[in-house]
């Protein structure tokens, strides 16, 4: 029997089985990536570093998935991509154990790269591989599964986080990732069907899409926002400790708001997206760049802070499903490239933002880390308004073009 007979037999075995265990990779791996956030101040204290250099964690595995989710597919073709899902999910693993026990700070970042390797690759392979695993039909319901242990661990990683490191410390709570992996990996083992390696494109094919008119400013727009998002996202425990002046079981409190905010928002937010994309593009950074302003001015007071960080998460954590939706649509047969350039642009916004957030943190304060996130954001909106424009004008000699050939059939 050959292996396309193997593969074929194989396919209805488990296939939602399979996109469960997939869902599940992807909570374990947006849970490890976003751990720090929730713990800085205990993993600067422990390591002896500043807030900033702690939130260089950050830093250190978007790198690793930019350069990840570019080059994957071409420096693994003729591997079998259950395979690589497998070894991916094994360096989560390593990832967990390397950064739980790390002695200093080198060991920890090497863990922190270890889990944006994983991160880079798992995304970039993720909607393949549902087209793959599942009949053609079902396959936005397999991504929308998939999104949604993303959205779950977006929720509750930063509140429980915080959470355990009340009562394990930092350590325990990064080591508890670790058992969910290694249950993630086994479960894939066991479901996953071969999937023979179809990848042919050289390693600058994702570049490529930057050729389309419309493309440049949407990626120039994603890169914005992600970029002002985090540069604030990943300073909020030290401000909520320095300026709201609460305690770590109340901002575990007010992550879980904006978490939960988060799961209500991408619930909506198609039912918007579907009529009005590019408006909800330019209203999105711009209502979070009004968020990040007024942090500056109440943040002082626990009420109007938990307002704002509902609100935050409300837009933030939907705003993601808006820009995939846009990929879609601005690349509807080129997805898996652009797929690949989003992500690495959207892991190098996070990279520079939580890098420039820690300077500016460390040499200015939370105003300019927050000022700077509103000023980002902004132009992040003035971007995909212009696009959206050039995008409206370039469509009106077509459409004047149609008229006659219209009328005439």
């Amino acid at each position: 029997m050959d292996v396309t007979t193997n593969q074929t037999a194989a396919q209805p075995a488990a296939p939602w089985s399979a996109v469960f265990a997939l869902s599940l990779c992807a909570s374990t791996l947006v849970a490890s990536e976003w751990m720090p956030v929730s713990l800085l101040t205990p993993i600067a204290d422990s390591l002896d570093l500043t807030e900033g250099q702690a939130g260089q964690a950050i830093s250190i595995s978007g790198l690793f998935a930019i350069l990840t989710s570019l080059f994957i597919s071409a420096a693994t073709r003729g591997v079998d991509r259950r395979s690589v899902l497998l070894w991916l999910s094994g360096i989560t693993i390593v990832s967990g154990v390397f950064v739980a026990f790390a002695p200093g700070y080198p060991v920890f970042m090497v863990g922190r790269a270890l889990v944006g390797i994983a991160v880079g690759g798992f995304w970039s392979m993720s909607a393949a591989t549902m087209i793959r695993i599942v009949p053609g039909k079902d396959v936005p319901r397999a991504l929308a599964i998939l999104n949604g242990g993303n959205a779950l661990a977006t929720t509750v990683a930063a509140p429980l986080g915080s959470f355990l490191g009340q009562y394990i410390g930092w350590r325990g709570a990064f080591f508890s990732v670790v058992p969910v992996a290694v249950l993630t990996l086994l479960w894939q083992f066991f479901t996953l069907p071969g999937m023979p390696s179809q990848e042919r494109a050289s390693p600058a094919a994702a570049f490529k899409v930057l050729r389309r008119p419309e493309v440049p400013y949407g990626m120039i727009a994603a890169a914005l926002f992600f970029l002002g998002q985090f540069s604030l996202f990943t300073y909020l425990r030290p401000f909520f400790e320095m300026v709201t002046r609460v305690e770590a079981t109340t901002v575990s409190v007010l992550l879980l708001v904006m978490g939960v905010a988060g799961l209500v928002g991408t619930s909506l937010i198609g039912l918007v997206i579907r009529q009005r994309l590019y408006a909800s593009l330019v209203l999105m950074p711009f209502a979070m760049a009004v968020m990040a302003v007024a942090l500056t001015a109440y943040g002082s007071s626990l009420g109007a802070t938990a307002a704002l960080m509902f609100l935050w998460g409300f837009v933030g954590t939907a705003a993601p499903v808006g820009w995939w939706t846009w990929l879609s649509r601005a690349l509807p047969d080129d997805a898996e490239a652009g797929g690949g350039l989003m992500v690495a642009v959207v892991q190098c916004a996070i990279t520079i933002g939580a890098a420039g957030g820690g300077v500016l943190f460390d040499g200015g304060g939370y105003r300019a880390t927050f000022l700077f996130s509103a000023v980002i954001l902004a132009l992040s909106s003035s971007v995909i308004l212009i696009g959206a424009f050039r995008r409206r004008v370039r469509a009106r000699p077509q459409c004047a073009a149609c008229v006659p050939a219209s009328l005439a059939s």
